[in-house]
């Protein structure tokens, strides 16, 4: 990968992580465009930075992080589901990963799902997160399993499922955030495990990019989170609900058009 294409992989990463839009969605058409070959390097890249989206949260909302225990011990229940289904079914969600086609449709079948969950659930009980009860966090969690299906969005699916649990907007989309850390740095560990379990090694132009990659991520999810709070705080999932058909569209239309799509 060359700087420009890292700064630019950041940059949607940084944009979509905690967006109800798809991450995997964006860097399907973005590697599409770019010609960049999924080197295991390359696949390990596309997990670590976001270490850095996991900083912009810890930044962003630090004083949330040290009221109490308590509040870890409810991110960790919500984050058991879908790591044990992400454990026992890992050969079956590869497979799913090598289906651009499967993300264009998720992509699509959420998008319509968004167009209408502001009218499902329109009678919030919550507005803060810390008040998140033990069975709403782990019910949370049990929707987070729908993101092992690629193109779901995981920041969607925790969203909506927070909805469910009668939690505002905001507080939904903020437990959502939180709740991105441990699954994200889980993810960052095993990937680079398995790198460097493989034999590979970092080469010194390689670091530089994994940092460029971080910082780059770390600064636009920082305005990416602020600026969705404000927007789905005041318009609701509507936008990005047809954002996402769009998104899905235009994939189906790649691979028609005959682009060699691939999940990285």
């Amino acid at each position: 990968m060359t700087y420009l294409e890292v700064i630019i992989l950041a940059i949607i990463e940084g944009l979509t992580e905690f967006l109800p839009v798809s991450s995997t969605g964006h860097m399907i058409i973005a590697t599409a465009f770019m010609g960049i070959e999924p080197t295991p390097f390359v696949k390990l890249f596309t997990i670590i930075i976001q270490l850095g989206t996991i900083l912009s949260v810890l930044v962003l909302y630090w004083k949330r992080f040290f009221k109490s225990f308590d509040f870890y011990f409810k991110l960790v229940v919500a984050g058991v589901p879908a790591s044990i289904l992400g454990l026992l079914l890992s050969d079956f969600i590869d497979d799913l990963l090598e289906s651009p086609f499967m993300v264009a449709i998720m992509l699509v079948i959420g998008g319509v799902i968004l167009l209408f969950v502001d009218k499902w659930f329109n009678k919030p009980r919550t507005d803060d997160s810390d008040e998140i009860s033990y069975k709403q966090a782990f019910i949370i969690g049990c929707y987070q399993c729908l993101a092992l299906i690629p193109g779901t969005s995981r920041s969607a699916s925790t969203i909506v499922g927070g909805m469910t649990q009668k939690l505002t907007r905001k507080a939904a989309a903020e437990f959502s955030f939180f709740l991105a850390i441990p699954m994200m740095l889980g993810a960052s560990i095993v990937k680079l495990y398995k790198f460097l379990k493989n034999g590979h090694v970092f080469t010194s132009d390689e670091i530089n990019l994994l940092i460029i990659g971080n910082v780059v991520g770390f600064i636009v999810a920082i305005i990416a989170i602020k600026s969705f709070i404000g927007i789905l705080t005041k318009y609701g999932f509507k936008a990005f609900g047809w954002y996402r058909i769009a998104i899905g569209t235009i994939i189906i239309i790649l691979m028609a058009g005959g682009y060699s799509l691939q999940i990285l």
